[in-house]
């Protein structure tokens, strides 16, 4: 079977993002910043051949994932297993609320403990991983030999990573994750290979790009 090719994108930037606020899956849309980095993203990838795009249902990918449709001139395609990691009682609480209120499930959390999940309904990070994995295979399954893109979160495309390269789900993150970043891998019915990683040259030209009247 020939390989699938991958092209993974982080959402756009939300106002949660900035505020240091826990989305998991809370659906929150993009704000200005994150609209801008979304529609660079589709500039970048319009001279690409895109077999599909699929995209988280949450509105901040799928938000995302129409600039790079629209371009493509494809429908995008959503999927409830690209969701953010399910946080529990975190969603909507900023990363100090959460140190101060619940000292110990913040220590499991920074500790990245395989098997603790967030309170009130989260996914243990081996729950995510089996869930990004199983969702990935049967994405890229579906497209033998053609390239698609795939529009998910943080927490989905730091599984995928570890996943390429072999990594456990509590090793020190040494990648970054920017938002709107594009990503690329491999399929094969074997696993996933990693590409490249976290290529923002799209996005580092915002001042250039706006018109200002003097």
């Amino acid at each position: 079977m020939e390989a699938t090719r991958i092209i993974a994108v982080r959402h756009g930037e939300t106002a949660w993002n900035v505020d240091a606020r826990i989305q998991g899956q809370k659906d929150i849309g993009l704000n200005d910043t994150g609209r801008w980095q979304a529609r660079r993203v589709g500039e970048a990838l319009a001279g690409e051949q895109i077999s599909a795009v699929y995209s988280s249902d949450l509105g901040r990918a799928h938000q995302t994932a129409q600039s790079i449709a629209e371009v493509a001139g494809i429908p995008v395609v959503p999927d409830e297993g690209l969701r953010e990691r399910g946080f529990g009682m975190f969603e909507g609480k900023t990363v100090d609320e959460i140190h101060e209120h619940w000292p110990d499930h913040a220590h499991n959390w920074r500790k990245r403990i395989p098997e603790w999940e967030p309170p009130e309904g989260g996914e243990s990070l081996l729950q995510l991983r089996e869930r990004v994995t199983r969702t990935m295979h049967a994405l890229a399954s579906r497209h033998p030999g053609e390239q698609i893109v795939v529009v998910a979160h943080g927490g989905v495309l730091d599984a995928l990573y570890r996943v390429a390269t072999g990594q456990e789900v509590n090793s020190p993150r040494t990648w970054e994750l920017p938002n709107g970043a594009i990503n690329r891998l491999l399929w094969t019915p074997e696993g996933f290979t990693l590409v490249g990683w976290s290529d923002t040259q799209h996005l580092e030209h915002e001042a250039a790009d706006e018109n200002t009247s003097f």
